[in-house]
This record gives C-alpha cells, sequence and structure tokens, in this order.
C-alpha cells in the first residue's frame, strides 16, 4: 500500500532572519527547495526493498535470506524456464524454484548464518548443499529437497513476490483535494 499525500502545503523553506536596529525583521534570507528539487532528490534514490528471512515450514530453525529485487525481464526468464508457451505447459512448481533459487542469499540455522568453510555464504548451487541434499541440480532439484514439500515451495515463492511488490495495492491519491 502506498502512503497518501497532502499536495495543500507548500514547499519546504530553509529560512533565516536579522533583526535591525529597533527589534523587528528587518530582511529575511530565504532559500527555497523547489518541487523539481525535491522530485530530484527523491529520484536519485536507489529503490531497493529489504532482505526477508523465511522459514522452512517442516525444518524447525532453518530458514532462508532472500532478496526480493525483482525485474520483469527476471520473471519473464523464469516463466520461460518453467515451461510457459511449451506445449508440455507452464511448471509451477519449477518456476517457484527458480524464484527460490535466484533470490536467495543466506541460509540460517536459528539466527546464524551458515556459512561455507570459505567463509562465503551457502547458495542452492553450492556443492556443500547439494551434497546435503543428495541432488545434482540446484533448480529445481536441491530447492525441492530442501523444502521437503511442493506446496512450501510455491508457499516460499508467492512470499518472495509478495515482499518484491507484486500484488501490492496502489492507491490514486486526488492532489486537488485536502487529506
Amino acid at each position: 500500500m502506498s502512503d497518501t499525500y497532502d499536495f495543500s502545503t507548500t514547499s519546504e523553506l530553509n529560512t533565516e532572519t536579522s533583526k535591525d536596529a529597533s527589534g523587528g525583521k528587518a530582511k529575511k534570507d530565504e532559500t527555497e527547495v523547489s518541487v523539481l528539487d525535491r522530485l530530484r532528490e527523491q529520484l536519485a534514490k536507489k529503490v531497493e526493498r529489504p532482505r526477508i528471512l523465511i522459514e522452512v515450514p517442516e525444518r524447525p530453525g532453518l530458514a532462508i535470506e532472500v532478496s526480493p529485487n525483482i525485474t520483469q525481464h527476471q520473471m519473464r526468464a523464469w516463466r520461460k524456464n518453467a515451461g510457459e508457451g511449451t506445449k508440455p505447459g507452464f511448471d509451477p512448481t519449477k518456476f517457484a524454484c527458480y524464484v527460490i533459487g535466484h533470490t536467495t542469499t543466506g541460509i540460517y540455522m536459528g539466527t546464524e548464518e551458515v556459512l561455507a568453510e570459505a567463509g562465503h555464504s551457502l547458495s542452492f548451487a553450492s556443492q556443500d548443499i547439494l551434497d546435503m541434499t543428495g541432488t545434482t541440480r540446484p533448480i529445481p532439484d536441491c530447492i525441492q529437497a530442501f523444502f521437503g514439500l511442493d506446496p512450501h515451495v510455491e508457499a516460499a515463492a508467492l512470499t518472495i513476490m509478495e515482499a518484491a511488490g507484486y500484488g501490492d495495492d496502489v492507491e490514486t491519491v486526488d492532489p486537488t483535494t485536502e487529506s
């Protein structure tokens, strides 16, 4: 959901005043920040969703950390890789595995990140995880074995997509009315 803004206020002002000899305000030096400058400043900021932890339902204490910053290009590629537009058809579990596999940034036991012996974060393509799950392919085999149940794989992917903003409500705001 997006915030609503009150457009009836004027732009921010930085003011400095000085008093003349009689104690009254003699001069006001205003540096007004224009709406264009505020827009420029706002658009210069990088928009990025924060990382989230998703618990693995049937494995107490086990969670994955994901970065839910997903582009439309990535979504199209994952859908295509999951069979969209092919004769056998779209495989939702395989698509879910692509979402999870490409957004996972770490694996946690409790509150502690599990690191490889070399000290880097583990992923589903890490040989250690492939060995532990008895699989050779990160997508979809390793992820399915890691979660244990296909519905949990799909639920995790939906959680990631929601965190990425897919499904967010975007409210309309009438700038001519006051809040």
